[in-house]
């Protein structure tokens, strides 16, 4: 076995064992009316070392460059990313003693670039946000490197069969539940990876389990899986981070996604407040995005008097958002009301009935 080859196994073998210790988190039951015979679980992603999501697609992405033989000892590994993938994937290049860099714009919150930095990334600034994804290719051809390009590869670096998967691992906890096989999963997307995973998973194994995928403002996604058109873009950046991009990426796969929602952004922080007040869970904006689109359809299930449950996920933990979506001033400064849908959801939490009307 060559040097390299013999690198690689080792590295995979670090990346396993990592899989081993952190894989299995837990799922949290939210609580609802006994009465309406309908169970909401929270897969909560956020207990990851790297506290979030995102540890799964970074370690799978790590994995499909290794045994794809794009990353050896002295791989260079770039990304464009700002958020919590960036986190995570600077996490494992550390643990694998390679150098990361992730394409970041100019604007991303000091808080974000300090975990990068802390996971042993660096941070290499572009003025405008659609330009991370040239400046990643070019910054990985000049220094020989890989692009891990997450928003390429991340439907396609997961086995969304099995082995232990985020699917798999919901399923499996769900075995002694009273509904073992879920109505809906409730999965917002960043990249498309998540909702093209579980979307092929419960066909492959041949569940009745719907997918929904839930979209904040300024997102290219629902409009791009309404109208068909993959070419659909908005140029703008999502306010609710780890969701939303102002373009479709080549991961997401809107054939296995039934349903989708779009969600206003002072609707997703007002979930996520109220999360904290009814559960003590302190999770970040992507999850009052999922939370709220998992309402909606309980209530739509309450309607039409169906019974069974719902799973949709913590993404990631607040701490890193105290000074966003917890700041009463940020949200002051963003012109966003949060009253209005917080006394929506309250009231649907109390009477099962949803209204359009805020």
């Amino acid at each position: 076995m060559t040097d390299r080859r013999a690198w690689v196994s080792h590295a995979v073998g670090l990346l396993e064992a990592d899989a081993n210790r952190s894989a299995d988190t837990h799922l949290h039951v939210f609580p609802l009316p006994p009465e309406w015979g309908i169970d909401l679980y929270l897969k909560d992603e956020s207990v990851h070392p790297t506290g979030s999501l995102k540890h799964r697609l970074a370690r799978s992405l790590l994995l499909y460059g290794l045994v794809g033989g794009q990353i050896g000892p002295d791989t260079v590994l770039v990304e464009a990313s700002s958020g919590s993938t960036a986190v995570s994937e600077a996490y494992f290049a550390r643990m694998l003693g390679l150098e990361f860099i992730t394409v970041v714009p100019r604007s991303t919150s000091p808080e974000k670039i300090e975990l990068i930095e802390f996971a042993g990334g660096r941070c290499h600034f572009v003025d405008e946000p659609l330009e991370v994804y040239a400046e990643a290719e070019r910054l990985a051809a000049e220094r020989g490197g890989h692009y891990l390009d997450q928003f390429t590869y991340a439907e396609r670096a997961t086995d969304w069969r099995g082995n232990n998967n985020i699917a798999d691992s919901v399923f499996q906890q769900l075995r002694r539940e009273r509904f073992p096989v879920p109505t809906w999963i409730v999965v917002g997307a960043g990249t498309g990876g998540t909702s093209a995973t579980f979307g092929r998973y419960v066909r492959y194994h041949r569940h009745d389990t719907r997918v929904a995928v839930v979209d904040p403002e300024g997102s290219a996604f629902f409009d791009a899986w309404r109208t068909g058109d993959r070419a659909y873009a908005t140029g703008r950046a999502s306010r609710i981070e780890g969701i939303g991009r102002p373009r479709v990426e080549a991961s997401f796969v809107p054939t296995v996604v039934d349903e989708m929602m779009r969600i206003p952004d002072a609707e997703s922080i007002a979930a996520i407040r109220l999360l904290r007040d009814r559960t003590l869970h302190w999770a970040g904006g992507s999850t009052g995005t999922n939370l709220a689109g998992a309402f909606r359809l309980i209530a739509g299930m309450l309607a039409r008097g169906e019974r069974g449950s719902v799973v949709t996920l913590i993404c990631d933990g607040g701490a890193r958002y105290a000074g966003t979506y917890y700041d009463d001033a940020w949200i002051a400064a963003h012109g966003m009301q949060l009253a209005p849908y917080r006394a929506r959801m309250d009231r649907f939490l109390e009477t099962g009935e949803w209204s359009d009307d805020v």
